[in-house]
């Protein structure tokens, strides 16, 4: 597993605003390891950049069910690529590489999931996972 993605503690309630300051540190983590500007940031988590820069700044309430799922999608995404790519840094890099599939038509998997909707990080999720053999 990668040091990103750590098991979340028996006991937390994942609507909490405690898990949701770990999750949004975990992402914050993840955006940092595929380079994200904050525009691409506040896309993929579908919020605001006031809420995005309110998150950094550790104002966090729990969060509602579509950035949870979000966040879920992105996580099961960063995990697959470094299931895929033991080296981390090609697991990274490959986010933003354009690519030859029919689902991504030549673009990166990063300009599919920044279409806006969770539908774009849904289908690169499950890419991955079929990918890895895993269930799609």
């Amino acid at each position: 597993m990668s040091a990103l993605l750590k098991p979340v503690s028996a006991g937390v309630d994942p609507g909490s605003a405690r898990a949701a300051g770990s999750a949004l540190r975990t992402f914050f983590r993840l955006a940092e390891a595929w380079q994200l500007s904050v525009a691409e940031q506040t896309t993929l988590l579908g919020v605001a950049r006031t809420t995005l820069y309110q998150w950094k700044q550790g104002k966090v309430a729990p969060l509602d069910r579509h950035q949870l799922e979000r966040l879920s999608h992105l996580f099961g995404i960063y995990s697959a690529l470094h299931i895929l790519f033991p080296v981390g840094e090609r697991a990274d890099e490959w986010i933003k590489k354009p690519n030859s599939a029919p689902l991504f038509g030549g673009r990166s998997a990063l300009d599919r999931m920044l279409g806006g909707q969770v539908a774009d990080l849904y289908v690169v999720r499950q890419y991955l996972d079929a990918q890895r053999g895993g269930k799609a």
